[in-house]
């Protein structure tokens, strides 16, 4: 029976695996990116790593993980540890690129060394942030939207009142999901390809 528990070590693979096969505008990354293992390195292991108490999977009911929901409770304070603490673990097997990015790849290598590119004024009253993924057979199945209350319930458990995330704009599904939630679109100026969301960790209660 699938269940919503804290992460585990040993769902590291998994974890890997889930977000390599969503991170292309909600799709299979691999068909796009010569080293798709730069996306679990920037967007879903330091979480794990420096934020444990806010790492959530959703587990088969064999013990495997197959999707998640990830968060950093203080994003400047993320963003520090992740300059300090998890780039050095991982800049030897995604150096960054020495000139202007030319590449899907050395774009996304870029982002993994410019953690400061989360600290976005317009977002600040919403100080915490996440990611959230699951393989697409568990997708409109209410799995999304539990994990999201579980997430939600132990920012509230911490104290932090409001949350955002960024998304692909292109992921319309994505966006759909996040409206029926309660999410609202966050003013931000030339934010690029992808499009900020914020909401209370409050009402209505999702869990």
């Amino acid at each position: 029976m699938t269940r919503i528990r804290r992460y585990r070590p040993e769902d590291r693979e998994a974890v890997e695996d889930v977000c390599v096969r969503t991170a292309h505008e909600g799709g299979d990354s691999r068909p796009h990116y010569r080293d798709p293992g730069v996306f679990p390195a920037a967007f879903a292991l330091p979480y794990v790593v420096l934020e444990p108490d806010l790492a959530f999977v959703l587990d088969d009911g064999t013990g495997r993980a197959v999707g998640y929901v990830l968060g950093a409770a203080d994003t400047p304070r993320f963003v520090r540890a992740f300059r300090a603490q998890w780039l050095p673990r991982v800049a030897g097997r995604h150096p960054e690129p020495s000139g202007p990015p030319a590449t899907p790849d050395e774009r996304m290598v870029g982002l993994l060394h410019d953690p400061e590119r989360m600290l976005v004024p317009e977002v600040a009253a919403y100080p915490a942030h996440l990611h959230i993924d699951l393989l697409p057979a568990w997708q409109g199945r209410g799995h999304g939207r539990a994990l999201m209350g579980t997430l939600l319930g132990a920012l509230r458990d911490k104290g932090v009142p409001a949350v955002h995330l960024s998304m692909v704009t292109a992921n319309t599904p994505a966006r759909a999901f996040y409206d029926r939630l309660g999410f609202h679109e966050i003013e931000v100026p030339d934010p690029g390809p992808v499009t900020y969301l914020g909401r209370t960790t409050g009402e209505p209660d999702l869990r």
